[in-house]
Order: structure tokens, then sequence, then C-alpha cells
């Protein structure tokens, strides 16, 4: 009780405060163009400025070890299986039925993938102490970057918007993110022995603007006055913060007695919302706009009460 307890004050409570201020703020300036401009921008300065900073520190400091490179692994096989099973059940059962390719689409890369770095990051310190952020920063990098721009573009164009000619070019995409150069480079600074300590040290003070920027910019994407529940929304979200850690918890279990710091860690990662980068995705490829940022809400939302009771389960102890 007392972890949990914790857990609500030093994690979900500025989560929260941050979260309703963007919708607040959002709010104030209604929707249009001036609220588009500004989300765009916050979400540019993320990108090109705070989180390549903290990546940049993070890998300049952090040894790739197997034990490490668990937590891509294990956060991958729940994102597969979850997949799968929303395949199933929006393309093969009544639940999809009258959804267009679109939609589906939209859900299954939204129930596939988490806010593993913007949520899973403080909730991996509370835990498990400074330094944590590692498992979500190498998880981004190892599993969810290369799964969403191989397996994420194949179903937003294949499966949802059923694109045709050129495929879009990926690879180029990928390689313009600043993000990625400035995890690179900082391996390369600490396999080379060229780290410099004070400037990792600045990098991870710029970087720590990320989370609370994003969590805001969060809290402008929700459509608070939509937020409607739909049977095929609030599914989509149980699957996600759900079924993946669950299964997982399972699989740990099955080799291990005592599951190790890595293992637990990935449970939190499998156990974190949607990811916001579904909807610039649907905006990108022409799929469900509005049921990403409808998954996106409820699942932020959900998420409130699927951890504690993930929790309670014994799940991250």
């Amino acid at each position: 009780m007392n972890a949990l307890i914790g857990l609500m004050v030093q994690v979900m409570l500025p989560l929260s405060l941050l979260v309703a201020a963007g919708g607040w703020w959002a709010a104030r300036m209604g929707e249009g163009p001036d609220a588009d401009l500004l989300r765009g921008q916050l979400n540019r300065l993320v990108l090109y400025v705070f989180y390549p900073a903290i990546l940049f520190a993070v890998a300049a400091s952090t040894p790739i070890s197997l034990d490490l490179l668990t937590v891509p692994f294990l956060v991958g096989v729940g994102t597969l299986a979850n997949g799968a099973l929303l395949y199933l059940l929006l393309w093969k059962t009544r639940l999809g039925a009258g959804l267009h390719d679109t939609t589906r689409a939209a859900l299954m890369l939204g129930g596939m993938f988490g806010n593993t770095f913007n949520v899973g990051a403080p909730v991996l310190e509370f835990f498990f102490g400074n330094g944590a952020m590692r498992y979500a920063i190498f998880n981004d990098m190892f599993m969810t970057m290369p799964f969403v721009w191989t397996l994420g573009v194949w179903i937003a164009t294949r499966l949802g918007s059923h694109a045709e000619g050129e495929r879009p070019d990926v690879l180029r995409t990928v390689l313009m993110m600043p993000p990625i150069w400035a995890f690179v480079l900082g391996l390369a600074a600490q396999y080379t022995g060229l780290a410099y300590p004070p400037l990792v040290q600045a990098a991870r003070f710029i970087g720590q603007a990320a989370i609370p920027v994003i969590i805001f910019v969060l809290g402008m994407t929700i459509p608070w006055r939509r937020l409607v529940p739909r049977t095929e929304i609030l599914v989509a979200s149980a699957v996600k913060l759900l079924v993946a850690p669950l299964l997982i918890w399972g699989l740990v279990l099955a080799v291990s007695d005592t599951p190790s710091e890595a293992q637990r860690a990935s449970l939190i990662e499998c156990a974190t919302p949607t990811f916001m980068t579904s909807l610039l995705l649907a905006e990108r490829f022409k799929i469900d706009g509005a049921a990403s940022a409808l998954l996106i809400g409820w699942s932020t939302l959900l998420f409130w009460l699927s951890l504690p009771l993930l929790m309670t389960l014994g799940l991250f102890h």
C-alpha cells in the first residue's frame, strides 16, 4: 500500500497535472490552427532538442549488456502478441464489423505500441531509482523505432490505407531523425572513451525537459470534448494495458523464480498506454486519426487504473 501511495504522489500526480494543464490550455485556445501550431512547435522542440539530449546522455554512460537488451526483446514479444490479438479481434470477429480498414489499422497500431519513454520512464525510476530511464531509452531505440518504421508502416499502408504506388521512403525518414544520431553519437563517445562527464551531465540536464513538455502536449492532444466510450476503443485499450504485461509476466515466471530488474522493467514498459506517435502515423499515412486520438485518450485515462491493478497482482515487486 505504501508503494502504491508513493507511486500516486511521485509519478501519477505530476503526470496528471501536466495532462490537465495541456487539456486546459487547449480548451482556452480552442480547436484550430493556433492549437495545432503550438502542438507542432512543442513536438519539434522535443524531437530536435530535448529527446536527443537525453538519448545522448544515456547512450554515452550506459554499457550495452544482454541483461539490458532483455527489455526490448520482451517488450517486442508483447508488442507482437498484442498485434496478433488485435488483428484477430478487428478483422475476424464482430468487434471490427462495420469498421473501415483505416480505423482497424489505427487501433491495431495504437494497441501495439506504448508510450514507453514519456510515461514509462517516470514509473521505472520510481521502482528502480535513478538510471532506470535507460530501460525505456534502449527499448525505444532497439524495439519501438525499428518495429514502428517497418511493421508499423506496413500495417498503416497495407492493412489500413491500402496505399498504391511507391512505398514510403522509411529509411530516409529514419536517418533524418535527430534522436537516432544523438543515440549513435552517445554510444560512439562511450566506446571510444571520449565521453566527457560534464558534457554528458549537461545533455542530461537539457533532456530532463522532454517528459514534462511531451506530457503537456499529450493533454493538448486528447480530444476531451469527444471522449465518448466506444466498444472497439475500450477493447483496444484493455489489450494495450493488460494483455502484454500479463503475457510477459507469465513467460518470465516460467523461466525464473526471481525475475531480474530488467525483466520487471519490461513489464512496466508493456503496461504503458498508447504512444502519441500513433496519431502522427495516422495523419502521415492516411488512416483514422480520430480513432488514434481517442485510443490515446482512453488508454491514458485507464492507465491510472490498470497500473495500480497490476501492482496489486504483484507484477512489479
